[in-house]
């Protein structure tokens, strides 16, 4: 039968973060600038197989301020929100293959794959193309999830570190997609949220010359407190020399970016050493082209360029490291759901690697 808390009722509408204007969020021209706004969405209903969960902490990712400038979309409202955590308030009658039970911290994925078509059938479920339809905002009161999305916290993993659990899925499949092997150099280009935890994981695999290329200095400076032994201002410093002093000349066997940054992108293969890979890891502007010198960069150094897009099959190992990364410096910034407009202006700063809505107080958690 269907497991419920104390709350028999759940109200039609939740208070959710929402993009209500499309555009960019700090546009000086205030007629063009984005809006996010907290607005009343309707509540999800709880299908069988489907858990309820009173939603602790949201992340604010960097894909968001996207959302906001319509790459996903024009589409508005649009609620926001998919790295959470959260306690399970209420369970369909068949939401019970996982061992769930009501009161349990959980966080997850919020992506649902149909496990149907013909992608998800060959594994490969980040290609699915109906994964998007279940799409839930997190910053909310409340959501519904499957039931195989969702995945129970350790007890020794904090709620706020718990919304962490989506961005690690993230860092882990572009540290996998990297190739890294214990003894490369790798560098990472990017220090926020991501680029923050791909230079954890990447020095568990054991990356050495692990340098981060970032123009803000607190980022560098967190960088190099939790892993990474040089760091790079790209604003003052020449990279290419400085890639060349830090690897002798060679290049770095893995080059990660999770900046995004158009100008800099074509540049990143020219870091590389020979037979390295470049991992093009963030959110690109849909009209930006790369250049490439293919009888270099194909030809001679023989370089693997990927991507990374969404993270399927790496959140049970994801789950497994949380409780061995540095995530005190990510937890600090926290702002209650009525203020979450506030929230994305702190975001927008790049102040804090992550800011984090409370949309529900949790007894006993800080």
């Amino acid at each position: 039968m269907t497991t419920t808390t104390n709350d028999t009722t759940t109200p039609e509408v939740l208070k959710t973060v929402a993009v209500t204007k499309i555009g960019k969020l700090n546009d000086p021209d205030a007629a063009k600038r984005g809006t996010v706004e907290l607005i009343d969405m309707p509540a999800q209903p709880l299908g069988p197989e489907d858990v309820r969960i009173r939603v602790a902490y949201a992340g604010i990712c960097g894909s968001d301020p996207h959302i906001a400038e319509g790459f996903f979309g024009p589409a508005v409202p649009k609620g926001l929100g998919h790295e959470l955590s959260g306690i399970v308030m209420e369970l369909g009658a068949r939401a019970n293959r996982n061992g769930l039970r009501v009161g349990d911290r959980v966080a997850g994925n919020f992506l649902r794959f149909c496990g149907t078509c013909l992608e998800c059938r060959d594994g490969r479920q980040q290609f699915c193309p109906f994964a998007h339809e279940y799409s839930r905002p997190g910053m909310a009161e409340n959501l519904v999830w499957h039931e195989s999305q969702v995945y129970k916290l350790p007890d020794s993993v904090s709620l706020k570190e718990g919304a962490l659990l989506e961005p690690t899925s993230v860092a882990l499949r572009i540290v996998e997609k990297a190739a890294i092997r214990p003894g490369d150099r790798v560098l990472v280009c990017g220090g926020g949220a991501i680029g923050q935890l791909v230079m954890q994981l990447a020095a568990r695999a054991g990356a050495t010359n692990l340098t981060v290329s970032e123009p803000i200095a607190a980022r560098r400076e967190l960088a190099l407190r939790t892993g990474a032994d040089a760091a790079i201002d790209p604003m003052s410093e020449d990279v290419a020399q400085r890639v060349s002093e830090l690897t002798g000349g060679r290049g770095f066997d893995s080059v990660i970016d999770v900046s995004g940054a158009t100008p800099v992108l074509a540049d990143l293969p020219g870091y590389a050493a020979r037979g390295g890979t470049v991992v093009y890891g963030a959110t690109y502007p849909d009209d930006f082209r790369l250049p490439l010198h293919l009888a270099k960069v194909a030809f001679s150094q023989e370089l693997t360029i990927t991507g990374a897009f969404v993270s399927p099959y790496v959140f049970p190992r994801a789950l497994n490291l949380l409780p061995y990364l540095q995530l005190e410096e990510f937890t600090s910034a926290v702002f209650p759901l009525e203020q979450a407009v506030e929230a994305f202006d702190v975001h927008m700063t790049g102040k804090y690697p992550k800011v984090l809505i409370q949309p529900n107080v949790i007894p006993g958690e800080a």
